[in-house]
Parts: C-alpha cells; structure tokens; sequence
C-alpha cells in the first residue's frame, strides 16, 4: 500500500544533520516548520514528533479539557477521537457524508452544544472537508482542529474564490509523517500549523515543555519536539511533495477511468472545487473479502480500513453512544477497499492493478 520515497539527497540531508552534530533544537526543525508553513500557507507551523501528539497538543493549545464536548467523526483513524478522551475532554460521534466520507455538516450543527469547544474536522484519505464546516465553527465561535494527516497536498476553493492547501483549513493544523503517508521524515513525525496569530506561539512552545522563548513554562506542554534529522529528511520530501501529489492524482484518475460503467466497483467522488492528495484510493463494493481476496491472489495488495468505527472500539464501550447506530460510517466501515496509489508506483505496477479492476466482476 505504500512504499516510502528515500534517495541520495535525502540520505545527503540525513548524513550533514549528524555530521553536524546538532541532533535537536537546531535550525533544521526551524527551517521545516517555515517551509511547511509557507508551502500551506499558514501563519506558522511546528514540527513535532507524530501526528497524534499533534492532536492532543492542538486542543491543550485550545485550552479543551474537562467539562469540554469535541464534536469528531467516528469513521476515521482511532488517534483523531482518543486524543479528546486524553485532555479530559468527551468526544461527541457524529455521521459522516455519503459521498466524501468527512463530517456530515448538517450532523454537526445538530450536535453543537453549549460544551461545544471544539470540532475535529478529519479530511479522510486525502479528501478534504467542507468549507461549510469552516463557516459554522467561526459562526459558533467553536475552535476547528483540522486532522490533516493524511491530506499532504490537498486543496479546495472557498466561497470567496480563495485556495485554500490542507493546514491552512482550520484554525490549529495536525499533520502526521508517517512512513506510509504523501510525505515522510524517515521515521515518525508530525507538524501544528495555525493560521491564527493567538496560537503561532502556543504551537511552537507546546512542542518544547510549554516553554516561552526565555525558558519561563507558560503553558502545560511536553518534549513533543522533532529531531534535526527527521526535519532534514522532512525538508528534502517537501520539495517533491507537489510532484509526488501530482503523480497520485494522475494514478487516481487512471483508476477512476478504468472503473467508469463497472458493475460491482464504484470509484470514489471528488468533491466538486477540491484536489484530492489520494493517500488512499477508497473503491466501494457489496462484497469487500471478495474483491481483497482477488486482488491478493493477484499480488496486489489491498486493505479495508475503519471496519470498527470509533464508537463501537472497546475503549468507548462505557461511553453512551457505544450503541448507536450512524448509518453512513456504518456504510463505509462495511464496503470500501483500498489500493495502492503511492507516487512511486511502476508503470507495470500501475497498468497490472487497471487490468485487474477491469478483469473483476
């Protein structure tokens, strides 16, 4: 499903970091967080050592805590929902889209609440939520964490005509580097972003014990910081990352032909005024065991993901919606298969997993 990018100019990076012998705290890290920023077009951005440190440290940054509601989907990676049960907050489940797989916006304005504090908007597989739900947290005045770890690359245009890039659609970005992810750092790592002056401090401190820039802990934080290798590495795949996006839309969009008229496979939409980042190339089918079993014995892997949703995990099984029923997660969480749609997919690669989409019935 993945296959990380590594060459010599990346190894080159890695090599003059140790060399260096400034391992942490150093320039790197400083260098990764502004080109990070710049390339989102966020006011800041802080390198940090995953994508789930990135979310609990993004709602202590918001001050969520105890008494608190966040309003999250349940169809989606576990990190994006625990992280509320690890400030003392609740998280609130509510549906997703049938189309996109993101927060269903009406679902949200139904579940808002005077706890409300925050909602965590998670642009699932590369596609990013509704600008709407932008909107409706600024109306609300609700703090929006935007779960952009898996959406490297991903754009939309707003109601205004402005274009917007992933970390740059709510007011606390979180950003996971994991090696399976549209960008990695050669190992595990994250980054906050902001595009709110209230927080570009907050996000930077958070990282290094809550402390300010003469040392003083102003804020409850931990050793969340990156090390200078990493942020080399991270520094080097940024400047592909374009391309590399590029290349998974061009395989999405072979896929998507391949599969136009199928009678058992249906491709996934993109919404309309967006680019997809394509971390996952998500088909929807009646029969998923079947179609993985397929494409296995065709060497190609294939994965379904989600198949619990959050509520349903054992670890909300105390919580009040354990039971309930969202009938759109519970649609997803049962049909879709993932194939691969990395960036550095072969040509023969490609062309054999098109035959087999075409081959299946």
């Amino acid at each position: 499903m993945a296959r990380p990018s590594w060459d010599e100019e990346m190894r080159a990076a890695a090599i003059a970091t140790l060399d260096s012998g400034q391992w942490v705290k150093g320039a790197r890290g400083a260098a990764f967080g502004l080109a990070f920023a710049n390339h989102c077009g966020a006011l800041g951005a802080a390198p940090c050592q995953n994508g789930s440190s990135a979310l609990w440290a993004a709602l202590r940054i918001a001050e969520i805590g105890p008494g608190d509601e966040v309003i999250v989907p349940s169809f989606t990676f576990i990190s994006s929902t625990t992280c509320v049960l690890l400030v003392g907050a609740k998280p609130v489940f509510v549906d997703i889209e049938p189309e996109y797989y993101c927060l269903d916006i009406e679902q949200v304005r139904q579940a808002i609440t005077p706890r409300t504090k925050a909602v965590i908007g998670v642009h699932l597989f590369g596609q990013v939520y509704d600008s709407e739900l932008v909107e409706l947290c600024q109306k609300e005045n609700i703090v929006l964490i935007e779960d952009a770890a898996q959406a490297h690359g991903a754009t939309q245009e707003f109601q205004d005509g402005s274009i917007r890039t992933a970390g740059a659609m709510g007011d606390i970005g979180c950003f996971s580097f994991f090696p399976s992810k549209n960008m990695a750092v050669g190992g595990e790592g994250g980054m906050l972003t902001t595009i709110q002056p209230r927080f570009q401090d907050r996000i930077v401190g958070i990282t290094n014990h809550g402390r300010s820039p003469d040392l003083e802990a102003i804020q409850l934080g931990s050793n969340l910081r990156m090390s200078e290798v990493s942020a080399a590495i991270g520094l080097s795949q940024l400047s592909h990352l374009d391309d590399w996006v590029a290349l998974r839309r061009q395989n999405a969009e072979q896929y998507t032909n391949a599969l136009t008229n199928h009678p058992s496979l249906n491709a996934p939409k993109v919404r309309p005024g967006s680019q997809h980042a394509w971390h996952q190339y998500c088909i929807q089918t009646s029969e998923p065991d079947k179609f993985v079993t397929f494409l296995d014995e065709r060497d190609i892997d294939a994965r379904r993901y989600y198949t619990v949703p959050c509520h349903r995990q054992h670890v909300y099984s105390k919580h009040p919606q354990f039971t309930t029923t969202l009938a759109e997660t519970e649609k997803a969480s049962s049909s879709l298969v993932a194939i691969p749609v990395m960036h550095g997919l072969t040509f023969s690669e490609r062309q054999r997993i098109v035959e087999a989409l075409i081959e299946y019935d």
